[in-house]
């Protein structure tokens, strides 16, 4: 009977005490840990531990190979940082499996972990805690005009939001666009919080104004939250009121 497994995991955004126990669990039964490079180097190596990085741009293989080790009988953990299922890996998995039935009945496990957009939030205060949306800004998998089409919806329908990777050296515009879509719905005085590297020595926070705001204020490691029409300060803090207006 084949004892291998495939567990999904998420690292969390980079603090170590912010990885899950369930995480932590399997990673100390893993006998091959398998990701993109950065995240494989957050794995402690150790003895019977086989490590196995990956560029950023081969997730269906990566998939495809963590599910065959899985079938020959290892117990392998996909990594991906913050949350596996929130613009990670766990969409590749099954994206690979829907393609591959032979290996639909294996042990497959999705572990959560806490997503970078989570834990900007918690450092922020509260800009989430009404109705918010996520839009990954990066159009390597979707073209430009649905990213813009789904901010201005988002936008209009007075969600907050965040931005995953928002600007790039090879995308240096994209954030520029948003930007100035975005001052076409909302008011000047809409909240943004630049939230970069949290949970690492690197993390740093700052909010600004949307008039304030400027492309350079945000890279690759940055998230962004919008703020709805009601998000305001309180002290040093940032919060959206729960109710509605």
């Amino acid at each position: 009977m084949n004892a291998g497994w495939l567990c999904i995991a998420g690292l969390g955004p980079g603090d170590p005490s912010m990885l899950t126990p369930e995480v932590t669990q399997a990673l100390d039964q893993a006998t091959d840990v398998v990701g993109y490079i950065p995240y494989v180097a957050r794995v402690a190596p150790r003895a019977g531990l086989r490590l196995h990085p990956s560029d950023n741009r081969q997730e269906i293989a990566r998939a495809q190979a963590a599910l065959a080790m899985a079938a020959a009988g290892q117990r392998v953990v996909l990594v991906s940082s913050g949350d596996p299922g929130v613009f990670a890996m766990a969409s590749a998995v099954f994206e690979a499996l829907e393609a591959a039935p032979q290996w639909q009945q294996l042990d497959i496990r999705v572990l959560p972990g806490i997503t970078a957009m989570l834990a900007a939030a918690a450092r922020a205060g509260a800009p989430l805690g009404h109705d918010f949306c996520a839009i990954n800004l990066s159009d390597n998998l979707k073209p430009a005009t649905t990213i813009e089409a789904r901010v201005r919806a988002a936008a209009a329908a007075d969600f907050a939001m965040a931005f995953y990777n928002p600007r790039s050296v090879s995308r240096p515009d994209t954030f520029a666009r948003i930007l100035a879509l975005l001052r076409e719905t909302c008011e000047p005085e809409r909240l943004v919080v630049f939230a970069r590297a949290v949970g690492t020595p690197e993390e740093r926070l700052r909010t600004v104004t949307l008039a304030e705001a400027t492309p350079e204020m945000a890279d690759m490691r940055t998230v962004v939250l919008v703020g709805n029409a009601a998000t305001r300060r309180v002290g040093r803090f940032v919060y959206t009121p729960r109710a509605a207006r």
